[in-house]
């Protein structure tokens, strides 16, 4: 059982001393972005998973065992659970308050943060809840406890009444959420059923104690009005679900559950489950404390680490030398792993958690794998043999077209034309290899003193790249930027593109923070969206994050993205002796080739976002770029006047 796995404490334990406030308000409605990563399609959902995540905790430590999720008419949401019910005592640091209104309302407050009252948890930063409250136009909380219904009500993160008793009720306890986002901060932007199915589905399926019921007033599409999910198989269900009738190299999976507590004596544990198939590409779902993870993280390394070793070993035993030449790269060809964690304070990046950073998390899921799959291979010696022979294939193509791309590089610069401007790197090896696209000759000149020769290429553009939406293929080919483009990187466009000619690892776009670097930037993108979508698509494609400002304080220094990060430290301090100077970049240009590299191009101080196309929603990314590029001045408009709200000031 749950409870007995993450040695929950009693429930008795769980009352307002168990709430902890690390910190006051912040303006949340003012940046959402630093707390939802935007304001979104995307981080209008992550409004739901934060308040679902709440009951999932509640039930991952054995408290609750049943989640309603209801999508109302107006598009407001209500999450319920039959968990222990929050606080409503008044808190013993704020005495005038309730333990309810201050999760509410105080950012960093919460039940996970010395872990008395959760084992593990999806929710750690405290600020989950607090979040959605302000960035909702109505919010009212319900919790029965003891056998008494209490309740409160809020608007945009203020408290319209106190909590008060609502009356008896016997047979419910646990607590009620429900919500309506603020039209001030999302815009027209409504919920969507289907993504939300989606959601509550998984959730189901990453922890086999919890029922979870669904409900919907809106209708989209073949979504269900009304749903329950529960399965007892857990990721092994909902692999086979995901596979459906794709032809696998084992009839069933590999896959499992593991207690750290048995070998490691420490709480949480590792579920997975994963197929090999010919008949699709592989992915890898990751998920921490029922959080997804879509940029993996510790436990996904951990994972496929006891994978390869296990395949290996394998393979050496079975005297095939070939099984040595594997990479994780050949496991994920073809490879469909899903991997599910609980631990105790876990270390995320960023609030939205699209990544798990704690160390001791792949130490613990590869060494709780490794034993089994090794049992597994021995068991079923057809099926690791059927695997084996799949995995040695893909690794004797990929070393050939290793060993192609190679003498392909070599020779590039006397078989390929490639453009007069492009200062190119020396490594005849693409992996590691980055491009560079830069703005104008001085933003060159000083990122080509702070590349590195070896692995960093540039490519400086000097004249106007041209939006590509709507052109003729016969404009494209005229235009001297876009040729250049072409050549640098050794492919065609459209469907002469090939992701494998590519000569370079990484394409970075790095134009000026302002206005005109901003277009550039859009300009580009979407010409690899709508000329060279695989090279998006496979995660080559990213944008760099130069500074606006540089402060000094003595001999300290540090570099700020925006105002905000700005401001933070002109109020902190550097931790130097006199006068901060503040210097601002009006752009690249301007910064000497040192700062450059170390904000900007040095891979280990840099910030690099990837462009990616949501893949719930890819219709959507076409309509967008349709939108803001394309020929119709009115759609632009609209969408301009649509989203203006959301724009504070402007750099002119």
């Amino acid at each position: 059982m749950a409870e007995d796995l993450l040695n929950s404490v009693d429930p008795d334990q769980y009352d307002a001393s168990s709430i902890e406030v690390l910190e006051g308000l912040e303006p949340v409605r003012k940046r959402p972005g630093m707390y939802i990563g935007g304001t979104d399609e995307r981080a209008l959902h992550h409004l739901v998973a934060e308040v679902l995540d709440n009951s999932m905790d509640e039930a991952v430590a054995g408290h609750a065992n049943r989640i309603e999720v209801e999508v109302h008419g107006d598009h407001s949401i209500t999450v319920r659970d039959n968990g222990r019910g929050i606080p409503v005592d008044p808190h013993p640091k704020f005495p005038d308050k309730s333990a309810l209104e201050v999760i509410l309302c105080t950012l960093h407050a919460g039940g996970k943060f010395s872990g008395k009252a959760y084992q593990t948890s999806g929710g750690l930063h405290g600020v989950g809840v607090s979040v959605v409250n302000a960035l909702s136009d109505h919010l009212r909380v319900e919790v029965a406890r003891n056998k008494v219904l209490y309740a409160q009500e809020f608007s945009r993160g203020i408290p319209q009444n106190r909590v008060h008793e609502v009356g008896q009720a016997p047979n419910r306890r646990g607590t009620s959420v429900t919500f309506h986002a603020d039209a001030e901060i999302f815009g027209k932007l409504k919920f969507k059923p289907s993504r939300l199915f989606k959601m509550a589905r998984s959730k189901a399926y990453l922890f086999s104690g919890v029922e979870i019921r669904w409900k919907s007033a809106v209708e989209d599409g073949d979504t269900p009005l009304e749903a329950t999910f529960k399965f007892p198989g857990g990721l092994a269900d909902y692999l086979s679900e995901t596979l459906e009738s794709a032809s696998t190299y084992s009839d069933k999976p590999f896959a499992g559950k593991v207690s750290f507590e048995e070998k490691f004596k420490v709480p949480g544990s590792v579920e997975w489950a994963v197929n090999w198939t010919p008949s699709r590409d592989g992915f890898t779902q990751s998920y921490c404390n029922t959080v997804p993870t879509p940029e993996g993280g510790t436990h996904e390394a951990g994972f496929w680490a006891a994978i390869l070793k296990g395949i290996r070993a394998y393979g050496e035993l079975v005297n095939n030398r070939k099984a040595s030449q594997i990479s994780r790269e050949d496991l994920l060809t073809g490879g469909c792993a899903l991997v599910s964690c609980f631990i105790r304070e876990p270390e995320f990046v960023g609030q939205t958690k699209d990544r798990l950073a704690t160390t001791e998390a792949q130490r613990l899921v590869e060494n709780s794998i490794r034993d089994r799959f090794d049992n597994w291979l021995a068991a079923d010696t057809k099926s690791a043999g059927a695997i084996l022979d799949f995995l040695v294939l893909r690794a004797e193509e990929r070393l050939r077209r290793k060993a192609e791309k190679e003498t392909a590089r070599k020779s590039a610069t006397k078989k390929l034309r490639l453009p007069g401007k492009l200062v190119d790197c020396s490594a005849t090896n693409r992996v590691g290899t980055e491009l560079f696209i830069v703005e104008g000759d001085s933003a060159g000149g000083s990122a080509k003193m702070g590349r590195d020769r070896k692995t960093q290429a540039l490519l400086p553009l000097r004249g106007k790249v041209l939006n590509v939406l709507g052109a003729a293929s016969s404009k494209l080919g005229q235009n001297a930027e876009i040729n250049d483009i072409c050549q640098a990187l050794g492919v065609g466009m459209g469907t002469k593109f090939n992701v494998d000619d590519l000569r370079y690892d990484k394409i970075i776009i790095m134009t000026d923070a302002d206005v005109d670097g901003a277009h550039i930037a859009a300009l580009l993108m979407t010409f690899f969206f709508s000329q060279m979508r695989p090279l998006i698509d496979h995660g080559h494609l990213y944008l760099a994050c130069p500074p606006l400002f540089r402060l000094t304080q003595g001999a300290k220094r540090v570099y700020c993205l925006d105002e905000a990060e700005r401001d933070e430290w002109l109020e902190k301090g550097l931790g130097g002796k006199g006068k901060i100077d503040v210097s601002r970049f009006k752009g690249l240009g301007e910064m000497d080739a040192k700062d450059l590299k170390e904000t900007t191009m040095d891979p280990t101080t840099r910030q690099l976002i990837r462009v990616t196309i949501d893949e719930d929603e890819p219709g959507e990314t076409g309509d967008l770029v349709e939108r803001l590029m394309g020929k119709k001045p009115e759609k632009r408009f609209e969408y301009i006047t649509d989203n203006a709200r959301f724009v504070e000031e402007l750099d002119v």
